[in-house]
């Protein structure tokens, strides 16, 4: 199968080509590469180096391709970002959305998977939330994940092909972007392997489920492919279990020290300051992974201390950290 990943040179967009070319798929990259780079991906796989909101460009790669199948991870990813710029958030997530699924409409694609969120969607969550659980989200890149998915669920609808959004809970791994405030893993590795204090904002106690990237690519494929039996289904990726801040900086300092030490640096201890609280920012969000389970036999394979360690080893093979 033919398929288009939108962002596929950035964090989650290359793990899923990896595990389409795995599966026999041809995956066909677009990508700004603001975010993304190229060395995220094989060789052979074709790298289209244009904006979303491109309508011409866009246009011609999708009558070039012809694709059966859309990924759609091109984002803008920064909540606070969204509430200082929600027109520049709209642009990207909500027009540019639209760009590519009329693209794909119009070509006859027979099914798009979209990077939706669950931790932004449903507010404020003590306990797992289903897909059934309110919709509440609080910022501007909330807004604009809700108003895809129902774009999404209006285009399997009306234009005759399926839809799936995928809500992620916080993912994280290789090569996650360290720069930015997306991905407080890759941020605090980063900092930790350069020797540097990290920056836990708040007091820390914000409560995350941290679900591994090549596991959400492996939850990509399966969108891809399973019988879903309806137009459209939005699901929920994650573990179900949640690790405040304070908690998984503590866990990376312990992974970070073990790298070192294998690189045949000293040990050392690490230290944090604390700053203010980012605007936006939810005190604890979990979403339950059941419905994945049940229609695209999809549940995370990696723990986190396992995920830590193979990402923070990762960070530590590069040839710099910057």
């Amino acid at each position: 199968m033919k398929v288009i990943v939108t962002g596929g040179a950035g964090f989650i967009g290359s793990h899923i080509v990896d595990a389409l070319m795995k599966q026999g798929d041809t995956p066909f990259v677009i990508d700004n590469l603001e975010s993304g780079s190229r060395r995220n991906l094989p060789n052979n796989v074709p790298l289209f180096e244009i904006d979303i909101r491109d309508t011409k460009r866009v246009r011609e790669v999708f009558d070039e391709v012809r694709p059966e199948g859309v990924c759609h991870q091109a984002a803008q990813m920064s909540v606070s970002r969204s509430m200082r710029e929600p027109l520049f958030d709209a642009d990207v997530n909500v027009l540019g959305l639209l760009n590519v699924f009329e693209n794909a409409s119009r070509v006859g694609v027979k099914r798009i998977v979209f990077a939706s969120s669950g931790g932004v969607l449903y507010g404020n969550v003590t306990t797992p939330a289903t897909e059934e659980s309110p919709k509440k989200p609080q910022s501007a890149y909330g807004i604009s994940k809700w108003v895809g998915e129902q774009y999404l669920e209006f285009y399997a609808k009306e234009r005759q092909l399926q839809g799936i959004a995928l809500r992620y809970s916080n993912v994280y791994g290789p090569r996650q972007n360290p720069h930015g405030e997306a991905g407080v893993v890759a941020i605090f590795t980063k900092t930790m392997l350069n020797g540097q204090v990290i920056t836990i904002n708040g007091d820390g106690k914000y409560v995350r489920d941290f679900v591994y990237g090549p596991d959400v690519a492996l939850a990509n494929v399966a969108a891809l492919n399973a019988p879903i039996g309806r137009d459209f289904a939005a699901i929920n990726i994650g573990t179900g279990t949640g690790v405040d801040v304070n908690e998984v900086a503590t866990k990376i300092a312990d992974c970070t020290r073990h790298e070192l030490q294998r690189q045949g640096h000293t040990g050392k201890a690490f230290e944090c300051r604390h700053a203010p609280a980012r605007e936006g920012d939810l005190r604890s969000s979990l979403v339950s992974p059941a419905l994945a389970e049940e229609l695209l036999g999809w549940k995370p394979t990696v723990s986190l201390d396992e995920g830590l360690r193979q990402t923070i080893q990762w960070f530590g093979m590069q040839p710099t950290v910057e």
